[in-house]
């Protein structure tokens, strides 16, 4: 019989965590709870969640201090659940390790789904750790000679469209913020140059998506970034 995933719940509202429970265990998963930011990190070594559900606004300690003290040793996925919605809040998340964000109030469908797609793309990093083929349904990725093909030809591109793939790539099924890829394509001074990244990945879309007015790989999340599935 399969290992039961293990989710813990960092929220202190107790409605909002009699439902996630409810909810998920409902889905086959095991669920823990803590109240409190010093909670949660005291028990995060003894439970070993497969994933972190967290809100960021706990009685003891921002949301921020939690992820900060979760990713300083451990890549386990977090998920935030927050009522905070403004862009600025969600991209200061992710750019402190989380790797989902979803807004109070919410769909607990929607929410299931990307806890499910967050633990699923965990365990395929797990699995595929050294391995430098990154596979879509329309092109393959070999970071290790830094080529694109589709199908049996391979995709010229640009150093700097080879650069934005490559850390997409890297972080397979991840949000990347726009910040980031700026600074690590092209430097620190550039964060707020989106029309460059904009140019480049509709570049990128043209060579690599089937329809690259509808992508399905190479996807935008507005105003934070930008995601390769």
């Amino acid at each position: 019989m399969p290992d039961v995933p293990v989710v813990l719940v960092i929220e202190d509202e107790k409605p909002i965590v009699r439902f996630l429970a409810a909810s998920l265990r409902g889905q086959d998963y095991r669920v823990e709870v803590a109240e409190t930011g010093a909670q949660a990190l005291a028990m995060l070594a003894e439970h070993l969640p497969d994933l972190i559900i967290l809100d960021l606004g706990l009685p003891d300690m921002d949301g921020i201090e939690v992820l900060d003290g979760i990713r300083g040793w451990s890549g386990i996925p977090i998920l935030v659940l927050s009522a905070r919605s403004t862009s600025e809040e969600k991209v200061r998340a992710l750019e402190h390790g989380a790797d989902d964000y979803v807004t109070k109030p919410f769909d607990m469908a929607e929410l299931v789904a990307r806890v499910r797609a967050a633990t699923r793309r965990a365990q395929m990093r797990g699995e595929t750790v050294a391995d430098p083929i990154v596979t879509t349904s329309a092109f393959e990725i070999d970071r290790s000679s830094a080529k694109v093909t589709r199908g049996s030809e391979q995709v010229r591109l640009t150093p700097t469209e080879w650069h934005i793939l490559d850390v997409l790539a890297a972080n397979y099924g991840k949000l990347v913020t726009q910040r980031q890829l700026l600074a690590d394509v092209w430097g620190p001074g550039y964060e707020g140059q989106g029309h460059y990244l904009r140019v480049h990945m509709a570049a990128l879309r043209r060579k690599l998506e089937p329809e690259p007015g509808r992508p399905v790989h190479l996807l935008t999340e507005p105003g934070l970034g930008y995601r390769l599935v």
